[in-house]
């Protein structure tokens, strides 16, 4: 924002930080609850030794995604109303990362575990393979791709307002006949 203090600028990115981490949180503790019953159903004892140690990295992932999901609002919780915005959103940030790549983890190795309990090993490795992919694509690459947009869409703008000011679009004084 162009006006904003730079205290009102820490409040407004743990805000933001907190609406995105609402987001990852639901989703992590759907997986969560889900593994957490999976070895109570009838079908688990059949599981291979290679389903089981995928469920348990599938499991801590999970917890270690929830953990550090919430920790931002404890972390909160203990450096309220001590002026200390900055340093909470720096570690915050950090935390939302760290859950965010655990909870990748957990979303690939979840996905091995049922792939492989339904389908050939070679057909669930290439799924989870396409699955890994798709999240790195999406939560990695492009995001890290496109860091500086804001940049360049300002520039892209600020080219396309030039260009519009020393050639005026004559059919844009036109009035509608609408």
């Amino acid at each position: 924002m162009k006006n904003e203090t730079e205290k009102q600028r820490w409040d407004r990115n743990f805000a933001d930080l907190l609406q995105e981490l609402r987001v990852a949180q639901t989703g992590v503790q759907i997986l969560f609850a889900f593994l957490l019953t999976l070895p109570f159903s009838n079908g688990f004892p059949k599981a291979t030794d290679f389903q089981k140690d995928t469920y348990i990295v599938a499991l801590i992932s999970t917890a270690f995604a929830t953990a550090l999901i919430i920790s931002p609002v404890a972390f909160h919780r203990a450096l309220f109303r001590q002026g200390r915005k900055p340093e909470l959103v720096r570690h915050a940030h950090r935390m939302a990362t760290g859950g965010l790549a655990f909870m990748l983890l957990a979303m690939v190795s979840s996905v091995l575990l049922i792939t492989d309990y339904l389908l050939p090993m070679w057909v669930a490795l290439l799924f989870t393979a396409i699955t890994a992919l798709f999240f790195l694509t999406f939560w990695v690459a492009i995001p890290f791709a496109r860091r500086n947009w804001l940049e360049e869409d300002v520039d892209d703008e600020n080219e396309d307002f030039a260009e519009d000011a020393a050639e005026p679009n004559k059919e844009a004084n036109v009035p509608s006949r609408d």
